[in-house]
């Protein structure tokens, strides 16, 4: 199995917990059971950058020692991250206007992020992996 087969595994065992955030980000205002909102916001956020973190070691591995890539996909999961804890924090608070817009964002970053590391999981053309 080729790293971009891994890298490709680690992005269909998020997509459950994408839809599941899409579901969420689709709630009304006056939702019941913020808590339980809460709840799932943090588990679905919590696997996906899990997951997200798994494929940004595999390609690095996968595109030698570089720092500049490490780096990159560093800064990239500090966002994931950071969006990840906003929508929990509108979650908890109750705030689904507030959620729709950090889940939002966090789905954007998430599609950016596995963009990135499918391309530096791919072999380069003309070269062998």
């Amino acid at each position: 199995m080729t790293v971009a087969d891994r890298t490709e595994d680690h992005q269909a065992r998020c997509q459950p917990y994408l839809l599941s955030l899409r579901m969420l980000a689709r709630t009304e205002e006056d939702a019941p059971l913020p808590w339980l909102a809460a709840a799932e916001v943090v588990r679905a956020t919590e696997a996906i950058l899990a997951e997200a973190e798994a494929a940004g070691r595999e390609a690095r591995t996968a595109a030698g020692v570089g720092l500049d890539i490490g780096i990159f996909l560093g800064v990239r999961l500090s966002r994931l991250a950071t969006a990840a804890s906003d929508a929990v924090a509108a979650a908890w608070a109750g705030d689904f206007a507030q959620l729709r817009r950090h889940l939002a964002r966090f789905d954007t970053l998430t599609s950016a992020i596995w963009t990135v590391q499918e391309a530096w999981s791919r072999p380069a053309p003309g070269g062998s992996s």
